[in-house]
């Protein structure tokens, strides 16, 4: 094997190691990434079969399901849905607007963003602590008997 060729195949070989080490960092990058759709969080609910595609008219939960003062994610939909009075529902993306990391608890009034910590009021969507300093834009929802449905 000539110089010439021998290089080649460590090029070659060089250029496949480095294709499969960039394509996996970016699959680490991703699975890293935002995570907006990821289920787990308290009160984020993933609903099978819905794929992430618009669900206009699509009941997203039961009245009951929505605690008082809390709320639910539903990762789907990207929404949020909370109560912050008895029988008053909101709906707001759960798409954080500091960074787009997905909100995953509704508590005590509180919205809370985990990937740095964002705070927003449950019935406004108004940022309340945290590095975001816009509000969760509102989405719209209706009630119609005991089912909450996006519109």
């Amino acid at each position: 094997m000539s110089a010439t060729q021998e290089h080649r195949g460590l090029l070659g070989r060089r250029t496949v190691v480095a294709a499969v080490g960039a394509a996996g960092a970016a699959a680490a990058l991703t699975a890293c990434g935002g995570g907006s759709d990821d289920a787990g969080g308290s009160g984020t609910v993933e609903q099978p079969g819905s794929g992430g595609e618009k669900q206009g008219g699509a009941v997203l939960a039961a009245t009951a399901d929505i605690p008082e003062g809390g709320g639910m994610v539903f990762a789907a939909q990207k929404v949020v849905v909370t109560q912050p009075k008895p029988g008053e529902f909101k709906a707001f993306s759960s798409t954080c607007t500091h960074q787009g990391c997905a909100v995953k608890d509704v508590s005590a009034g509180t919205i809370t963003c985990p990937c740095h910590n964002s705070t927003f009021d449950a019935a406004t969507g108004s940022p309340t602590g945290g590095p975001a300093t816009q509000p969760l834009p509102a989405r719209e929802i209706t009630v119609e008997g005991d089912s909450i449905r996006l519109a």
